[in-house]
């Protein structure tokens, strides 16, 4: 197993360890609306994490290249309103193209 899939078994065990704590300790008790609202960030941060270690991360360097641009439209993309599928396409285009061209 690589060290990227460790990690995200690791995060996903832990996730799931976090959300299973509230209702143990709680019974049947709603958790406080701060932690509820904690832990529903954890997962776009985890994977805003991984987006962008995987985009701009070599090794143990940082590299600019034809990735940021298609994160860039993607983002984009996003920020229109496109249907998820739509915006993964348009990444991987204007990533494919920007390679062909540089």
């Amino acid at each position: 197993m690589s060290d990227a899939w460790l990690v995200v078994v690791l995060v996903g065990g832990g996730t799931i360890a976090i959300k299973a704590i509230g209702p143990v300790l709680l019974g049947g008790r709603a958790l406080p609306p701060r932690i509820a609202s904690l832990i529903a960030l954890l997962a776009p941060a985890l994977l805003a994490a991984l987006v962008a270690i995987n985009t701009f991360g070599v090794g143990r360097s940082i590299e600019v290249d034809e990735r940021m641009l298609g994160v860039a439209a993607a983002c984009i993309a996003i920020w229109r309103r496109a249907p998820v599928l739509l915006v993964v396409v348009i990444a991987a285009t204007v990533t494919a193209v920007a390679r062909a061209i540089g």
